[in-house]
Formats: structure tokens, C-alpha cells, sequence
């Protein structure tokens, strides 16, 4: 297939793209700066911009079967307090282009990851990070996630939302466990390689169509 890799610049999304090129898919992404790109960029179709340009963003989806996005609000630093380096509403805004391109190219499958405690999941995780969500800059894009949420849902797009545990940068293969309305109840890690795999396994296997699939790893 060829797909459209938003976020591919990130810590899961340069995984997404390393594994999504190794499977023999054909890849376009869009970056901020074409710099940024850790890969030949001749393996590769590669347009520069943000998805907060409609234009841009539906040039690079042309003739894509499918977008994967990664995307996120940023931080400076892990530290939860540290400031952010994009704006609050980033994802939703990023959303709205999204939906608008795929109209224009006929697309209809959107594989994006957001997070466990996410909308009516808020309830599931431990009451020390529903604290933390909620007094510290991590509720930023937490809420955007749950706004860009119902923003798909209220599509027609054909969506799956990937909701992951919390993140580790293991590199090991672990087996993944899938929860859906809190059956089974998930564990509280899973790697960013896991994650990447797991969205690939999505759109290759036609798996989740319309569903929020919470991840873990078991």
C-alpha cells in the first residue's frame, strides 16, 4: 500500500516509518523540515509543511490508500510541567485538515494513536495519573487527543484509534494485549516499537474499523 506517515519524525513515528518501508509499503511523509528525516530520503516521497496546511497536507495524501498518524503535543523536556512546543489545540486543528484532504482524495482509512486515559478511559488508569493529567501540562494533550477523538468518530472516515499504555523506548518484541471497554484490564507499559507494529498490523490485517482499541503489553 502506500500510506501517509504524519509524526514520522517523532519517537514512535520513526519507528512507524523504519517498519512501514521494511514491510515494502510505499511511504510519503510530511515534515516540518526535510532535515529532520533520519532515513535516505530517496526511500521515500517526502513533502515539507505541517497538517495544519490543508494544501500541503492533501498534496502529500494524494494517491494514498491509507494515513497512519502519530502526532502529538510536544513538550520541551519529559518533565510533566515543561512547557509546550506546540500549540494547545495542535491535534484538533491538525484534525480538521486531516479530514478535509482525505474528503478531496477519496481516502478513507486513519489509523491514529492517542492515548490510554483518553476520554471515557480517564476512569481505567490509576488515580495517581488522573492526578497528574490533570495538574500538570500532560492534560494539554490529553484533552486535544479526546477533541480530535470525536472529531473522527463524527466522520465517515474509516477510523481506528490506538490508545497506548504509557511509552518505553524497549526495542524487545512482547506480546500485545488488546482491551476493549476495559476487557481485559490493560497493563500499565508498552514500547513505541509495539505501538508502531501494532498500527501496521491494523491497516495491513483491516483490524478495529471504527473502534479505540486500548494497548498493553502483557
Amino acid at each position: 500500500m502506500r500510506i501517509l506517515i504524519l509524526g514520522s519524525t517523532g519517537r514512535t513515528g520513526r519507528i512507524l516509518l523504519s517498519e512501514a518501508l521494511r514491510r515494502g509499503h510505499k511511504v510519503t511523509v510530511l515534515i516540518s523540515h526535510k532535515g529532520a528525516l533520519k532515513i535516505k530520503p530517496e526511500l521515500v516521497e517526502v513533502f515539507e509543511g505541517t497538517p495544519l496546511n490543508k494544501f500541503t497536507l492533501s498534496d502529500a495524501m494524494k494517491d494514498c490508500d491509507a494515513v497512519l498518524s502519530a502526532l502529538n503535543i510536544s513538550r520541551i523536556s519529559d518533565f510533566p510541567w515543561s512547557k509546550l512546543r506546540t500549540s494547545k489545540d495542535f491535534l484538533s486543528e491538525s484534525m480538521k485538515h486531516i479530514i478535509d484532504a482525505a474528503a478531496e482524495n477519496n481516502l478513507k482509512r486513519i489509523i491514529i494513536t492517542t492515548a490510554w486515559g483518553v476520554a471515557e478511559t480517564r476512569k481505567d488508569i490509576p488515580f495517581w495519573f488522573r492526578w497528574l493529567i490533570n495538574n500538570s501540562n500532560i492534560r494539554y494533550p490529553y484533552y486535544d487527543h479526546e477533541h480530535q477523538e470525536q472529531m473522527l468518530k463524527s466522520s465517515d472516515m474509516n477510523w481506528t484509534i490506538v490508545r497506548p499504555a504509557g511509552l518505553t523506548d524497549s526495542m524487545k518484541n512482547r506480546e500485545v494485549k488488546v482491551t476493549l471497554n476495559n476487557q481485559p484490564k490493560p497493563s500499565l507499559m508498552i514500547s513505541r516499537r509495539n505501538v508502531a507494529l501494532f498500527m501496521l498490523d491494523v491497516l495491513e490485517k483491516n483490524l478495529y474499523n471504527r473502534q479505540c482499541p486500548v494497548i498493553s503489553e502483557v
